[in-house]
């Protein structure tokens, strides 16, 4: 299924669905790309306005990494569902011999590793913009300086929902030595996204 595609009402009537994708990991990362649109917004009314010329050179890159980010996470929404696909497959793999068990618990491990990658690289991906935000929200339009809080809401939703699809598959992909690694960078991930977000939020709220 091409996300991409879909008008928004069919794609939460998807996402309402029984079928296991598009799941969590898919909906955090269109949480990201939601947060990239609205960061790109606000750097956009700041770099249409003259008034904010001393403001330009700061909020052009974080504009321009928005839209980089915002279709990466498209291309992530749809990598993560393709993910899961693949450890449902795996699942329904045939155990009747020997060799078919073992063919079986490879591909659950090899299927439930990628599934795991790939909201890592969510995560990843909406913590790197979000780190953005704070000179965003200082920095732009103060017009604009609700959605650029409402961006940083929107990312660090992305963050820690994408972890939790990240620590669900780590059981299954049978790697102790992947697993710990993807929960240690979890943990620094998700506190700074923390710490970053009430950052933005804070500058956000002395502008009103």
């Amino acid at each position: 299924m091409n996300f991409e595609k879909l008008s928004f009402e069919d794609l939460v009537a998807t996402l309402a669905s029984e079928a296991p994708t598009p799941g969590g990991g898919t909906a955090a990362a269109l949480a990201g790309a939601m947060g990239a649109s609205l960061a790109e917004m606000v750097a956009a009314l700041t770099l249409s306005k003259d008034k904010y010329a001393a403001s330009h050179d700061a909020v052009r890159p974080i504009g321009e990494a928005s839209t980089l980010a915002r279709e990466r996470f498209l291309r992530l929404a749809q990598e993560d569902s393709d993910a899961y696909d693949a450890v449902v497959a795996a699942r329904r793999l045939p155990k009747g011999s020997d060799e078919e068990r073992s063919a079986r618990v490879r591909a659950m491990a090899e299927s439930n590793r990628l599934a795991a990658e790939v909201p890592m690289r969510t995560a990843r991906e909406a913590a790197a913009l979000l780190g953005h935000l704070p000179e965003l929200a200082e920095r732009g339009n103060p017009n604009a300086a609700s959605d650029a809080g409402a961006a940083a809401l929107l990312l660090e939703t992305a963050v820690q929902a994408a972890l939790l699809n990240v620590a669900i598959n780590l059981g299954g992909a049978d790697d102790p030595g992947f697993a710990v690694r993807l929960t240690e960078e979890s943990e620094r991930v998700g506190r700074e996204a923390s710490r970053v977000r009430e950052k933005v939020l804070a500058a956000v709220r002395s502008r009103f």
